[in-house]
This record gives structure tokens, C-alpha cells and sequence, in this order.
């Protein structure tokens, strides 16, 4: 707090010295002022040498009883005990028991430096009442070291930070005759005996401290060390200089440097001045030091000097631009010059003149010491008087004591200027200068400004508690017209005797009688019920936005947030303690249906909402705790813990109290306590209008967790702040943001007349009358007219006449602003008394809404909402103020700070007038006016608000959001969440949001979507539309109760949302905005920035935050929240009682921030995204798998003999029964060749020449998945994590490398495989004695019995899925031990090394990396055989028979997700190998009844090349067609880069019939393909011949083939084989071969010149050239 030496009272703030001095001045029986600062700054004993040695001649001691009976005490004027306080003798207001004898042994938590004490009440002699004080303002056993003033907590309540003990009497109920002093009424310690029990202790030596406070003592109060420069903060005064012995000894005083402040200056010249700091030294102050005020307002703006060199770059200075001393003050005078007579200096207005004055550079030569004076002087004179220049010569003391020497001494009425800028230049220690503010208004708000809220809360409890409002409420004891006020409404009373204005349907000269109005009800409708609830395009867009950010956390890495293994959402709401908060919030969660969808609450039976809403206040811990219980036993469940309105209180838990009856820093001990933070399985949302103090330097959350709010729908436009300062420009003669400057001329009169009086006593008292004499005007007191505000009058005659023009008596409403309790209170009772006496009791209402109490309507009001409600239960009773929708009424609205409530459509008017220069933080003041802040019809707002380039701009990029583009025609159209009758079930939504397929969007049938309009509660012509208030959450249809007359709960339940109801009738009639009535200092605010930008905007974020350089560029202008955010997190930090002072370094990863402008629709945002989110875990726990027919085999029954299941399987003979299927079955296949076999169903299909025909997208279906499924990369649970995961000790380079050669017979070279085997996977394979050399994998034997063991090795041959491919089948293997290896690309083995470090790799050789999914099945099964003969070999010379070990493998996709029993080139290899395994004689056995579900996986894995050209240059935009993938050789052809075998592949497939015109569907004669298959289109039929000795083929006596197919034929196939089929005349041959010279080798050695004719323009290559290995084809036709 400014300085540290000893003797200082860090903790101790300059206001709370102020009100001591004022309250110890009012207590004392004398005119001295107290010497408070001595004590709050010197020592204890250092103290008593000075009252000492400066004691005046006359100043004796004094004893306290005599000073009481000197003279007689102020008279104390206690304040009326609040509604429901407890006044119960020896119990707290809160009505807790305070007396000793109960509390004996009761545990009681006495802070850190307080002491429990015991107080005397006069009403129970008999009894000691328990406090706790703190030890500061209490003397020690010498009766020294007491501090004057007061600091105390309620043992009782609980209730901390009493800073009166007026007050603290008051509240432990006294019950006192007299002033209240704790020298008098704290009489005793109170201690433990023996036995541990509380009991009286001690007396409290209060003499010697009586003595000390007895009288000023006449010395003088030393500033810091004189060498410092650092000017004094606006939370201390000047203190003397610490001194090595521990005393201060008297000094000579030197001339200049202590300032002595005249007696009474306050009462003589009506303005306490205040300081502002510039450079150099203060002088001491002493003597009547409470009349002045040190502010540090600017000082920041004059360190230049501390500005560090990034912050200069950041500038875009260089130190060489920093401003001279004489420079800044011609800069200050000019600034202090230009500011109007009702203005004030603002720090960051003036700090941006700083910037631009050194961004312009040094102008000109430096200004001397002897021209600073004649140069400020002559800046001065331009001002008009406002401005005067002191020049000093000796020191500021000299300067100060001159200008508060001549403020006394000028008469009061006399013209004083503002600002006294008072120089001491001086070139031997630099030049110095201050400020002395001594306009009345300048300084009043100065001093006022620098309270925070609950600072100048408490100045005003204090003022009404102690009567210094006396005079001022004697003032308005009359009418402006003299007469009093009282007497004048009992006269109207008396006058109209029983009558009373018509209630409604009728004008304010109708009269009835009162018994008659009493029961005047509207009838009853029944429309407002059949409203559907609803969500709207910018809260879905929000909604989309939170669950991206909950993905991308999800997705970071970090391992912060596991999605996959939760299976449940739930939630808890925090709000600020106000029950109206509680009550709208839970009615937005029952609405929308959220709980039904998420599962929470039955649909059928009756929700409970508030089980889900907690209030922050005293009884949060319980329901947290109940809720991290949840947490903690729930671990599958993903838990959302939403503190909403974040802003409202964000105090540290080490500084929370209770302030102003509200108790501080709960949300920190909820939000930030070890358990939430560390809960893995719960995000925190925290939600607010007005983020800047959430987006500090400390900020908890990140930058990318944060959602801003987008533009609005089509129907409705968001009018906000900026909206508000740009209708200024409209140029309309009743604009909706005004200032009332009648009241502000009557206000600045008040505020002269009573210059000791908070403003905001004032202002609430002249608002009070102006209301109370609008009422009279208007009804009883035409005269009064002319006293009356033209704003007030109008506002009050819309309210009164309203409800006339109306049926069914509907109204609007006036929302009035009063921050403080008591004055609200005192404004309630006082329009409540006019109303009532003047007859308008029936006619509107008036409420007091305060935060800590229900709503409270006059039963007549209540019937007449529930005739406009269609409610017949007797039980209902307004909880919100959107209950209030059309009924004529004046709220009151009081507390801190608004809550966030939502208001009706029906208000009309928001009078802000008490909300003045206190406000100058942006986070205060736009809350404030955040009240008048709603949706509007589109056409309303003129054309001009959206003028400005940089809004259309803002709008453009807000419309697309912050994260993506929600406004994306592709994403499916905005419209409404299915309706719910019963709730609603959890459904799939269409979209796809991450690979799962996940849609964030909740898109149900338009045709339900209701018209967005507000309902008419006023007839068009009078001018009072009503609003249409925010739309909020998801649609619901409500259940209708069975009884007629409902109970309040049940009725509850049916009430629809008044902010998204539609009209009942056919009239739409126009939204319009609401009309802000503003005071003159927050309406220059808004009003005077650039166009679209209030001003507001630039002052410092919030009260808890500060700037953390002295200068710094602007706020971004027309930009959003993410760049302000950016801004504030880089130039703004954390106060020390801030939550996120002590927060940790780095943002939590799973905290997410939500802002957007009041009255938006947030609630219904944050709803709608916990039940998308709800959705995409259900869809994490779901897959779509391909949904194809089961495949039927209808050629043989089992073979007879079937097998049983204690034979041992595999049963050789069995097998070779069954027998084989030629027809490829899969859904694969389909475009594919088929077999050849009898009785094939006969092929029509025809494609067209050239067609490249695309393959049709496969069915799928979504199935949940079961706990036997296999996973991706994604997943993670405690079971399976040791399979997939690397343990923390162990590193990715814990893996061997080997490698494997072997021969392979197809390739007929040798071939190199490389195995990755983590360590743990070593015993599957058999190293060589040095452990270096691989030499085979192991295998089982086929008699091992170990049911836990699969015994076949399981091969998964993946590319491009390291993430999305199934890979993890530790729970589809049910835990049983088995070998799975990842067969990978060379180029991919480390992306599979980082996802799967716990599995086995086999990477292809580099020349398998263009290759498809056949060769790595090809190189699979080489492997296995060349591996199957190793262990063979080993194991017999183990003795184990060959035949022994076990021969099966199982190659298994990545896309396999469940299978029932058992595990069963580029395309088609499958049905190639299986017609070459059946031709050979061996066994192939497969599994009919084999059930298996294949994932659709839309990344990596088998994909076609993108066939293209060689060179890009030739590039040709137009697609290549098929007939392209081939040329003739030596051509000029354009060439492709693509894999030969690809390309003819392709070709065939696309232009089979052109090589073979006689097969196409012509399955009679298919073409013979020998050795090998290949597609060659889906209407040409295959017959698949074997050439191998001993093979085994189809008998082809009889068949004549349509064609001949020759694919890289080896010597098994010679002239004699081909001489036994028969052909067809003009059948076609088609022979390929590696190279031209193999062709010539194969047509000459199979003799094929003989029966077949050769062209030489026949001869084709694939198209490649020749490095890519060219294949060549030759055709022929048959003679």
C-alpha cells in the first residue's frame, strides 16, 4: 500500500481514516480534530513522545466520564431495525444468540489478529454479549497501542467487516440512549479457564487511550524519505521517515514543508479539495487533515520514465521520445483547460493525450525553469478562469498552504476556479508540480470516485445510521412549492374519501370505490400457455462454438480431457445470491428439457430444477460438497460446473468478508478450491457479461477456451451499448438514452447546500420528491407540474395511464436504479405512501427488488397476473420479474451490483440517475445500463447505426464467429429443437462434427418454429410498444396437468418463457428499444466516444484489476471480444485481492469462458450446449458400421457328419467336405468380375463406353458400442491403458529394431522386412544367442491348452489411421494374451511408434510405400509361410512334431469393430488368393455363420491414387478418363504419375468391353483367366484355370470362352494347356508382360500366332514412363 516502513498500518485504507476522523470529530465534545493519522502511521510509543512533547499549554488530559459530561453528547439517531431483523436482547439482528452463558463451550472461529471481547448492554445488565474485535483498535495491558476507530465481526452471523461500531451496536442490539463508543460498552477479555470453557476475563484498559485521543496533538506528519519520488497513493497520507534508535526525535521544522490544513475547511468554503499527485515531493500534512483528499488519479501518466523498453516498442516510441517534466505539466494545464464545468479528469483519457504528445516527438527546444512559469500561465489564461497557475518557489507545501489560505479566506459565493495547478521550478532538484482540486463538483466526484462500491455503500449506510441526513430530509419534508409534503397528501386523502382511480379501463379522473377495485380482475386467458419454448440461430451458434472448444481440449494432447470415456453429462449452476436469479435460472432448465434429454430427471414425473441452481451464499459449501461427492463417485460421468454472472464477485477467499451484508470471495473458494481444479472428469463454464476481469495477465482461462457472443437472427437485432451511443446520431426529438439536466441543475444545488453528504444521498432524495410530486401533479396538484423533471413527468404519466388504455389493465414497467438498501427501502416507503394516499394503489404497483428477498405483489396485483397468465391455482405467486409481463409497476432494484436477472418485455423505462461518477470502471458502469439492453425488431433501428465501416466489418466477422463459421449454408439451417410432449429420448443428430460422425447441432422439424414477435400489452397509438426480451434456451412443449385448478408447482411447470413466447393474435406490432434515463456523468460516458464506441469502453476494465504500465496504446476500436480479450490479458493485472492473483502460471485446461451482452440469451446457450455435448458422447460411444445384407449360401446344406464341439478343431476331414464358393459375396465386390460357375445368375449389367462408374455410397448404420469393441487412438480407460500407452518410465526409444530377410517365391528375390518390438514383446520371438540377430517369431502348438492364449498371431495391415484405425482390441479380445501386430509404410512407422508405442510394427520395404492394401497382405502371408517353416525347424529340435505347430494367422482390417464367434495387388487380391488356394488342393474352410461389424472410417486406409500427370505443367484442368491410363509404346502420350499395375487395373475395369465385346453380359462364355484374377469389369465373367501340376479345376467340357486373359504368365503355362479350351470366333486375347520383350518371348513360346491374330497398332503400355516400370499388353482375336 505505498510505503513499508515501521510504524505504517499497511492494511489500513485512507477512507476508512477519513470516516474514523469524521465519526471520532462527532464524538468528541470538542471542535479539534483527532490526531487519527498519527496513530494509524507512528509506532505506539513513538506516539507518546509526541503528544508530549508538542502537548499545547493548556491541553490536559482528560478522563473519559468528564469529557462525556462537559457537555452533552450528540443526540444519536438509531436507525429503524430493517424488516425481519431480529431485536431480541442479547441476539444478533440475524437473531443469533451473542451471550456468554450460551456460549461457553461452543467452538468459535476467531480470525487472525481479532480478540474475543465482551460487551454491556444497558437493556440486560446481567449478561455479556461475545465479539470479536480486532486487535488493532484495542489497547494493550498498559492501556496503550489502541487505534482510533473500529473494526469488529459478528460471532453470532458470522457478518465481517463492521467498520463503525455505531453500526456494529446496532447490529448486536445495544439498544443504546447514547452515541455508542467502544471505550464505554467493550468492557472485558473474554478467556478460557482450565476446563477449556469461554469465560470473563480481564477489564479493557481503555485510560491511557482515552488521554491520547483526548485532543489533537500539536505536531507535524512527515511524508516519505525525502530522496523518494514516489508520490503518495490515494489508500495512505504522508508518515514520517523510519528511525534507527526505534524513536523519532523532535526536528526543526523547516519552511515549506508541512502544510497545515485550516479548521473547518469543508464548512467554510463547501469543498473538501483533493490532490491530485504529479512529480516530486509532498509536503506533511497535519491538523484538519479529514477535509482533504489525496488522489493518485494521474500520477501514473507522469512515470514516463518507468517505461520499459517493450513497452516503448509496443508504443511504437523510442526512449528518446519520452516528455519532459515541463512538457507534461503544459500538457496538464491544456487537458485541465478543455474539461467542462460538469467534468472530471480521467486517467485513460489523459493517458492517451500522453501517448499521441510522444508519439508526435519533442517539439521544439526544451522549455527552461525560468519559462515554465510564464508559459503555464498563459495556458491557463485560455481556459475561462477554470484553470490558475500557482508558482511557488520554495516547495509545494508553500504552494498547497497558499491556495487553502485563500479558499478560507474568499467569501463562499465568490467564484473559485477548478483546478489550481501549483509549480515549484526549481533547477537544482528538477520542477515539480500538483493539482488542487477545488471545484465543488470536480472535487466531490474526485473524492467519490476513488470508493469502490462497497466503500461508498457503507459511507451512506453510515450517514443515515448516524442522522447527518437529517437536514436534508427536513429539506424534503416540503414540496417544492413550500407547503408540507404530508399534510398535503392526507388533505387529497381526505378528499376523495373512499374512492380510488379506476384500476384500468378508465382515466385517472375515473374514481370507484376501493372495495370495488379490490376485486376488479381481467378474464381469464389462456393463450400465453400454448407458447413454445425455443432456441435461436445465435444461441445454437454459441452452443456449437462451446462444444468445438470442449473437442479441441479434448484433442489438444495434453491429456487435460478424455471425451471417450464418459457415457453421462451432468451439471450445476452457480449464480449470485438473488433468489429471482435462482428462480429464472431453474425455470430455463426446466423449459428447455435439458434435464430429460440428458437423463437426469424423468419426463413424466415432476422435475427439480433447483436441485441444480446454488445460490453463492452462506449455504453454497454444502451443496458443492454434496455435488464434488457426485464428482468424485461418478468418474464415467462428465460434469459441468457453470458459474454464471462470474463477473459479479471475484474476490480472493483469503480477502472474502462480508461487505455490505453480502459475503465476498465464495466463488474463489468454490471455483478454485484443490477439488474442482483437479477434477478430471469436470469443466468449468464460467459465464459472464462483462469478462474483463476474467481476462487478466493472470487469467485462469486460455485465450482459445473463450466463446464470444455473434450477431443477431433475422427477426430480432441486439440493442446494446454501442447500439445506445449510436442512437444518439439519430437525430429523433425523444432520443432513448437522454439525460435529464433539470435534475442534474437541482442535484448541483443540493449538493453545495450539503457538502458533508454522499451524492448519492442526495440524488435519492430528489428522486424520491420528483416522483412523489409527478404522482401528485398528476392527479391532486396541477401546480406542481412545473417543479416536475419534463423526463419524470413523462415516465410517470406513461405508468399511470397505461393500464387505462387497456382492457385487461395491462401496463409497463419502470425500472428505477437505487444501489443502497436503505434508500431503496426508504424510496419503496415513500412512493408506496403517496401512491396509496392519492388513490393510486390499484393502479400499478411498486416492488422493491432486492437480490436477498422474494418478489412481494398486493394479492389484487397477483390475481390480475394470473387472469393474464390463464392461472387458476390460488397457490401461484410471481417469482421473476418476467412474471411481471404487463403489469403496470415501478421496481425498485437495489444491491451492489445487478445480477443478471431478466426483465419483461413490458419494461419500458430504465431511470439510471443515481448511478454517477462512482461508476468509473467499464465493467460498472455498462452493467448498469446493460439493464435497458434487449432484442429489437429489425426495422426499428435506423439505417445510421449501421453506418459505420468497422461495425459492418465486426458484424461480418461476428456472423461466421469466432470459432468457424456457424452461419455455413452447408451446416444445415437454423432451425428450432424438436418440440418435447414427455421429454424426448436421446436421438442421433445428422452432421458431422468430429470422425464419429458427432453433430453439434440440435436441428429439428422448421414446420414447428413459432413467429418470433413480442405480444401487445398497450395499444400502438400510445407510443409504449413492449420489448421483446431475451430469446432464451431450447424448445419444450409442457406438460398440461389433469386438474383444473393446479397447484403452484404444477403450474410452474406449464409456465412458458415469457422471452420466447409468440403473440397470441395476429398483430405482430414492432419491437422498440427501451429508454435510458442516465445521470450527466455516466451519459457523457456513453455518449462522447467515436461513432459506435462509447467511452466507456477505455476506462479501466474493473475495480479488481489495474493497468499494469503507465501508458499504453488504445482499446481496440470496432473490434470484438477476442481482440479486447487479447488487450486486457496483456495491459491489465490482477489486484491482490483478486482470485487470480495468486492463481497458477498457466490457464487451467478445463476452464472455458462464455461472454456476451446482457440480456442475450446466454442461460438458453449454455443449456443448449450440455445437451449437444450429451449427444456427441453418446455419438463417442457409437460407430457407424456398414450395413449390408448377411450373406446367404444357398449351394449346399453342412456336410453330414458335422463335427461336435469336443473334437478338436481344426477337423481335417470335415473341411475337406465343405464346398467352395466361386462367388466373391462381399459388398466389395459388387462392381467386380464374377466366378464362373455353374448354374451363376446370368449378368445383364451394361455400362457405357468410357464410363468410369464411382462406387455407390455404402449403407451404415450407428450401433452403440459394447465393452467388447475395439477402439482408436482415442480411446483411454483403466483397464486397457497399459496395452496402448507408454509407462511414464518408460521412453519411445525402449524398442529394438530388427530385421528380418527371407525369399520370397512369387517376388524370386530376396526380401528385407524391419520389426519394431518394444521391449515388453520380446519373448514372442526367438533372438540368437549374442540377442542381436531375429531369427524367427514364436508359435504355439496345437496342443497348448492355456484357455487365457490366442494362439494365432493377429496381423493389421493400416496406413494413413494412426489415429482413427482400430487398433486397440484389448477388450474385443476379452483381456486374453495374443500377439497383434501393426503392419505400416516405411514413411509412416514413426506416426505409429507415437500412438502405439506398445505395439509390435512390421514395416514394408520403402518400395511397398505406393502400394495398396494387397501387397502388405501379400508380404503378411510370405512372412508367415518362410516364419511357419523356422519354427517348424526349431521346434523339432525340441522333439515337437512338424506338424504340431501351430499354422494359422489372422489378418485382421483396422476397421473391424465387433465380431461374434471367430476371426476369419490393390483390389481384389482376396478372391485371387482364395482361387489359387482352392486350385492348389489345400484346405480353405470358411465361416458361414461368421458375424463381423466393419467401421466406416473416411481417413487413411485403402485409397485411390489421384491419377495425374507426370509433369504439372501439362496439367490439364479436365479429368482424365480411362482410355487415357494406356498408350501405345514410343507415343507421344501425355504420361501419369501413377503405379503401373494401378493403371491397368483401372483400364481393364473401365474398358473391358472393347477387349473383350463377346463376354460382355454374356456369362455363358466368360473369359479364361489363367493363374490369376483380375477385374476386368462387373459385366464380363471370369473362369479361373490353374496351370499348376495336380490342381484342382472346374471341368470345362463344353464351354466355350468368349476371351483369353494372360497375366504374367509363368512357365506352367505352355501351348499344350492353352489347346485344350475352346473359343469362340473372334474371341479376344489380351497377354501382359513386364517388359516388350517378355511379350515377343510369351507369344512365341505359347504359340499363340497359330490361333490368334496379332496387330502391331494393337500393342499397348500403361501409361508411365519408363523409370516407373512400364507394363505392356498385347491383343489378338481368335481365328
Amino acid at each position: 500500500m505505498g510505503n513499508s516502513y515501521a510504524g505504517q498500518l499497511k492494511s489500513a485504507r485512507f477512507e476508512e481514516a477519513l470516516h474514523n476522523s469524521i465519526e471520532a470529530s462527532l464524538r468528541s465534545s470538542n471542535g479539534d480534530p483527532q490526531p487519527i493519522f498519527t496513530q494509524l502511521y507512528l509506532d505506539p510509543d513513538q506516539y507518546l513522545i509526541y503528544y508530549y512533547l508538542f502537548q499545547t499549554p493548556n491541553g490536559t488530559e482528560e478522563d473519559e466520564n468528564e469529557s462525556d459530561s462537559s457537555s452533552p453528547p450528540l443526540p444519536y439517531l438509531q436507525a429503524p431495525t430493517p424488516d425481519g431483523c431480529c431485536t431480541v436482547d442479547g441476539f444478533c439482528q440475524a437473531g443469533k444468540d451473542l451471550r456468554l452463558i450460551s456460549m461457553t463451550t461452543e467452538a468459535i472461529d476467531v480470525p487472525a489478529g481479532f480478540e474475543l471481547v465482551g460487551a454491556k448492554s444497558p437493556s440486560i445488565p446481567e449478561h455479556i454479549l461475545v465479539c470479536a474485535v480486532d486487535k488493532r483498535f484495542l489497547p494493550d495491558e498498559n492501556g496503550k497501542n489502541a487505534l482510533l476507530g473500529f473494526s469488529g465481526n459478528c460471532i453470532g452471523c458470522g457478518e465481517k467487516g463492521f467498520r463503525y461500531f455505531t453500526e456494529f451496536s446496532n447490529h448486536i442490539n445495544l439498544k443504546l440512549a447514547t452515541q455508542p463508543k467502544k471505550q464505554k460498552h467493550l468492557k472485558y477479555y473474554l478467556v478460557k479457564n482450565s476446563q477449556g470453557a469461554l469465560c470473563k476475563g480481564p477489564l479493557i484498559c481503555w485510560k491511557a487511550s482515552t488521554a491520547m485521543s483526548s485532543g489533537p496533538p500539536k505536531k507535524r506528519h512527515r511524508s516519505w524519505h525525502p530522496t523518494s519520488l514516489v508520490p503518495v497513493p490515494s489508500t495512505a497520507v504522508p508518515v514520517p521517515p523510519p528511525s534507527g534508535s526505534g524513536v523519532i526525535q523532535p526536528q526543526p521544522i523547516t519552511a515549506g514543508e508541512t502544510v497545515i490544513i485550516p479548521d473547518n475547511l469543508l464548512s467554510i468554503s463547501g469543498v473538501r479539495p483533493v490532490i491530485l499527485i504529479g512529480q516530486g515531493t509532498l509536503p506533511y500534512f497535519y491538523g484538519n487533515v479529514g477535509d482533504i483528499v489525496v488522489s493518485p488519479l494521474l500520477v501514473s501518466c507522469y512515470k514516463t520514465s518507468q517505461l520499459s523498453e517493450k513497452t516503448l516498442e509496443n508504443l511504437g516510441m523510442t526512449s528518446s521520445q519520452l516528455l519532459s517534466v515541463e512538457t507534461m505539466i503544459l500538457l496538464t494545464l491544456q487537458y485541465l483547460g478543455r474539461l467542462g464545468s460538469e467534468q472530471i479528469p480521467l486517467r485513460e483519457e489523459f493517458e492517451q493525450i500522453m501517448v499521441k504528445a510522444m508519439l508526435c516527438g519533442p517539439a521544439g527546444t526544451a522549455v527552461s525553469p525560468t519559462q515554465l512559469p510564464w508559459l503555464a500561465r498563459l495556458e491557463a489564461s485560455v481556459s475561462g478562469g477554470t484553470v490558475q497557475v500557482l508558482v511557488s518557489h520554495s516547495s509545494l507545501g508553500e504552494g498547497i498552504s497558499e491556495a487553502l489560505r485563500s479558499l478560507t479566506e474568499k467569501p463562499h459565493q465568490q467564484c473559485l476556479p477548478n483546478y489550481v495547478v501549483i509549480i515549484c521550478p526549481s533547477k537544482m532538484s528538477g520542477n515539480e508540480f500538483c493539482v488542487l482540486v477545488i471545484g465543488k463538483f470536480q472535487a466531490r466526484s474526485l473524492a467519490e470516485g476513488m470508493l469502490t462500491t462497497n466503500e461508498f455503500l457503507k459511507e451512506i449506510s453510515y450517514e443515515l445510521i448516524t442522522g447527518k441526513v437529517s437536514g436534508l430530509a427536513a429539506h424534503f419534508q416540503s414540496t417544492s412549492l413550500g407547503e408540507n409534503l404530508d399534510k398535503q397528501l392526507v388533505k387529497y386523502q381526505r378528499r376523495r374519501k373512499e374512492q380510488v382511480i379506476q384500476p384500468y379501463q378508465g382515466d385517472i379522473t375515473d374514481y370507484i370505490h376501493s372495495q370495488e377495485a379490490a376485486v376488479m380482475v381481467p378474464a381469464t386467458e389462456t393463450g400465453m400457455l400454448d407458447e413454445m419454448f425455443q432456441i435461436h440461430p445465435p444461441q445454437l451458434s454459441v452452443a456449437r462454438s462451446l462444444l468445438s472448444q470442449v473437442c479441441s481440449i479434448a484433442d489438444s494432447g495434453s491429456q487435460s480431457l478424455d471425451l471417450g470415456r464418459f457415457c453421462k453429462v451432468d451439471f450445476l449452476v452457480l449464480v449470485p445470491p438473488s433468489h429471482v436469479l435462482v428462480h429464472q435460472t431453474a425455470r430455463r432448465i426446466r423449459q428447455s428439457g435439458v434435464l430429460v434429454d440428458l437423463g437426469l430427471e424423468d419426463a413424466c414425473a415432476l422435475q427439480k430444477p433447483d436441485k441444480y441452481v446454488v445460490r453463492l451464499d452462506a449455504e453454497v459449501h454444502t451443496k458443492i460438497e454434496a455435488f464434488m461427492r457426485k464428482v468424485k463417485q461418478n468418474p464415467y460421468t462428465l460434469f459441468v460446473l457453470i458459474h454464471d454472472n462470474s463477473h459479479v464477485d471475484l474476490t480472493s477467499a483469503l480477502s472474502g468478508s462480508v461487505c455490505h451484508g453480502e459475503l465476498q470471495g465464495l466463488a474463489d473458494r468454490v471455483i478454485n478450491c484443490p477439488e474442482v481444479l483437479d477434477a478430471v472428469n469436470l469443466l468449468v463454464l464460467q459465464v459472464s457479461c462483462f469478462p474483463f476481469t476474467l481476462q487478466t495477465q493472470q487469467s485462469r482461462i486460455s485465450i482459445h477456451n473463450e466463446v464470444t457472443w455473434p450477431t443477431a437472427s433475422k427477426d430480432l437485432v441486439y440493442f446494446g451499448l454501442k447500439d445506445y451511443s449510436c442512437s444518439l446520431q439519430w437525430g429523433v426529438a425523444s432520443p432513448i438514452l437522454r439525460s435529464d439536466d433539470a435534475f442534474e441543475r437541482m442535484v448541483n444545488t443540493l449538493l453545495e447546500r450539503h457538502p458533508h453528504l454522499h451524492s448519492m444521498v442526495i440524488r435519492s432524495y430528489l428522486l424520491i420528491q420528483q416522483y412523489t410530486e409527478a404522482m401528485m401533479a398528476l392527479t391532486a396538484a396541477p401546480s406542481l407540474r412545473d417543479h416536475v423533471t419534463p423526463e419524470t413527468l413523462a415516465m410517470v404519466e406513461d405508468l399511470i395511464s397505461a393500464p387505462g388504455r387497456d382492457s385487461s389493465g395491462r401496463g409497463l414497467m419502470l425500472l428505477v436504479r437505487v444501489p443502497s438498501l436503505q434508500l431503496a427501502m426508504l424510496a419503496r416507503e415513500r412512493l408506496e405512501d403517496a401512491r396509496d394516499k392519492l388513490g393510486l394503489q390499484y393502479r400499478f404497483a411498486v416492488l422493491l427488488g432486492s437480490p436477498a428477498s422474494e418478489l412481494s405483489l398486493p394479492s389484487h396485483f397477483i390475481s390480475r397476473l394470473r387472469a393474464w397468465w390463464g392461472y387458476n391455482s390460488e397457490d401461484w405467486v410471481p417469482h421473476t420479474y418476467e412474471d411481471l409481463e404487463g403489469l403496470p409497476c415501478i421496481v425498485i432494484l437495489t444491491g451492489k451490483d445487478p445480477l443478471g436477472e431478466t426483465f419483461p418485455r413490458s419494461l419500458k423505462y430504465c431511470d439510471l440517475r443515481l448511478i454517477d461518477s462512482s461508476y468509473l470502471t467499464r465493467t460498472a458502469l455498462e452493467q448498469e445500463v446493460g439493464l435497458a439492453c434487449t432484442y429489437v425488431t429489425q426495422g426499428v433501428v435506423p439505417k445510421q447505426r449501421r453506418g459505420g465501416e468497422g461495425e459492418q466489418e465486426e458484424e461480418k466477422r461476428m456472423s461466421a464467429g469466432d470459432h468457424g463459421d456457424p452461419g455455413d449454408p452447408d451446416d444445415g439451417q437454423m432451425e428450432l429443437e424438436r418440440p418435447h410432449s414427455n421429454g424426448s429420448a436421446v436421438t442421433r443428430a445428422s452432421g458431422s462434427l468430429t470422425e464419429n460422425g458427432v453433430s453439434s447441432s440440435g436441428v429439428p422439424d422448421t414446420s414447428q418454429k413459432p413467429p418470433l414477435s413480442s405480444h401487445s400489452l398497450c395499444p400502438t397509438e400510445t407510443g409504449s410498444s413492449v420489448m421483446e426480451e431475451t430469446p432464451i434456451t431450447g424448445t419444450h412443449s409442457f406438460c398440461s396437468s389433469s386438474s383444473s385448478s393446479p397447484s403452484s408447482s404444477s403450474t410452474a411447470q406449464q409456465r412458458p418463457s415469457q422471452s420466447t413466447q409468440s403473440p397470441r393474435g395476429p398483430v405482430h406490432p414492432r419491437v422498440f428499444p427501451r429508454t435510458a434515463v442516465l445521470s450527466r456523468a455516466a451519459y457523457s460516458l456513453l455518449a462522447g466516444g467515436s461513432v459506435g464506441q462509447p467511452s466507456s469502453v477505455a476506462l479501466l476494465p474493473h475495480v479488481d484489476v489495474t493497468w499494469t504500465s503507465p501508458l499504453r496504446p488504445p482499446v481496440p476500436q470496432h473490434l470484438g471480444g477476442v481482440e479486447h480479450s487479447l488487450y486486457y490479458r496483456q495491459w491489465t493485472s490482477a489486484r491482490q485481492h483478486h482470485a487470480d492473483y495468486e492463481g497458477s502460471p498457466t490457464p487451467h485446461p478445463r476452464r472455458l469462458l462464455l461472454s456476451g451482452p446482457p440480456q442475450a440469451g446466454k442461460t438458453g446457450a449454455y443449456l443448449q450446449f450440455l445437451r449437444i455435448l450429451f449427444r456427441m458422447l453418446i455419438r463417442l460411444l457409437e460407430v457407424d458400421v456398414y450395413d449390408e445384407e448377411e450373406i446367404v449360401d444357398e449351394l449346399a446344406q453342412p456336410p453330414e457328419g458335422a463335427p461336435s464341439s469336443s473334437i478338436k478343431w481344426p477337423d481335417v476331414e470335415y473341411i475337406r467336405k465343405l464346398p467352395f464358393d466361386l462367388y466373391p459375396r462381399d459388398y466389395k465386390f459388387r462392381n467386380t468380375s464374377p466366378v464362373y460357375a455353374e448354374n451363376m445368375p446370368m449378368n445383364t449389367k451394361v455400362k457405357s463406353e468410357g464410363s468410369t462408374e464411382d462406387p455407390a455410397q455404402r449403407n451404415t448404420v450407428s450401433i452403440r458400442l459394447s465393452v467388447f469393441a475395439a477402439h482408436n487412438a482415442f480411446h483411454h480407460c483403466e483397464q486397457c491403458h497399459h496395452y496402448c500407452e507408454a509407462s511414464p518410465a518408460s521412453q519411445i526409444s525402449d524398442c529394438t529394431f530388427h530385421a528380418f530377410t527371407f525369399c520370397s517365391s512369387m517376388l524370386g528375390e530376396e526380401v528385407q522386412l524391419h520389426f519394431v518390438i518394444p521391449k515388453a514383446k520380446e519373448p514372442h520371438f526367438v533372438f540368437s544367442q549374442q540377442g542381436s540377430h531375429l531369427e524367427s517369431m514364436r508359435l504355439p502348438l496345437l496342443s497348448d491348452k492355456d484357455p487365457g492364449l490366442l494362439k494365432s498371431p493377429i496381423f493389421t495391415p493400416t496406413t494413413g489411421r494412426q489415429e482413427h484405425g482400430l487398433l486397440n482390441i484389448f477388450h474385443a479380445m476379452e483381456g486374453a494374451a495374443h500377439l497383434h501386430i501393426l503392419v505400416v509404410k516405411q514413411y509412416e512407422m514413426a506416426l505409429y511408434r507415437k500412438y502405439w508405442p506398445n505395439h509390435i510394427l512390421l514395416v514394408l520395404p520403402a518400395m511397398f510405400n505406393n502400394s495398396g492394401v494387397g501387397a502388405a497382405r501379400f508380404m503378411i502371408k510370405e512372412l508367415s509361410y518362410h516364419n511357419l517353416e523356422l519354427e517348424r525347424n526349431r521346434q523339432e529340435l525340441l522333439g515337437v512334431r512338424r506338424q504340431d505347430v501351430w499354422p494359422f494367422i489372422v489378418m485382421m482390417d483396422d476397421s473391424c469393430v465387433l465380431w461374434n464367434a471367430y476371426h476369419p495387388v490393390y483390389t481384389c487380391e482376396e478372391v485371387d488368393f482364395n482361387l489359387r488356394v482352392n486350385s492348389s488342393g489345400l484346405l480353405l474352410c470358411r465361416f458361414n455363420h461368421f458375424s463381423i461389424m466393419k467401421k466406416h472410417i473416411p481417413i487413411g486406409g485403402l485409397r485411390d491414387f489421384h491419377i495425374k500427370p507426370k509433369l504439372m505443367a501439362m496439367e490439364s484442368p479436365s479429368p482424365l478418363s480411362a482410355s487415357q491410363y494406356i498408350c501405345a509404346p514410343d507415343s507421344e502420350h501425355t504420361l501419369l504419375a501413377a503405379p503401373a499395375h494401378f493403371l491397368l487395373e483401372r483400364f481393364l475395369q473401365s474398358c473391358s468391353h472393347r477387349l473383350f465385346p463377346k463376354a460382355v453380359c454374356n456369362s455363358s462364355n466368360p473369359v479364361l483367366s489363367i493363374n490369376s484374377y483380375l477385374n476386368i469389369g462387373a459385366e464380363v465373367a471370369v473362369c479361373y484355370m490353374s496351370s499348376r501340376p495336380h490342381s484342382v479345376n472346374l471341368d470345362h467340357q463344353g464351354l466355350v470362352f468368349s476371351g483369353l486373359l494372360l497375366y504374367l504368365c509363368d512357365s506352367f503355362v505352355n501351348s499344350s494347356l492353352l489347346k485344350k479350351f475352346r473359343f469362340l470366333k473372334g474371341a479376344t486375347l489380351c497377354v501382359i508382360c513386364q517388359d516388350r520383350s517378355s511379350l515377343r518371348q510369351t507369344i512365341a513360346r505359347l504359340e499363340l500366332e497359330d490361333e490368334w491374330q496379332f496387330r502391331l497398332r494393337d500393342e499397348f503400355q500403361t501409361a508411365n514412363c519408363s523409370e516407373d516400370r512400364p507394363l505392356y499388353f498385347l491383343t489378338g482375336r481368335h481365328i
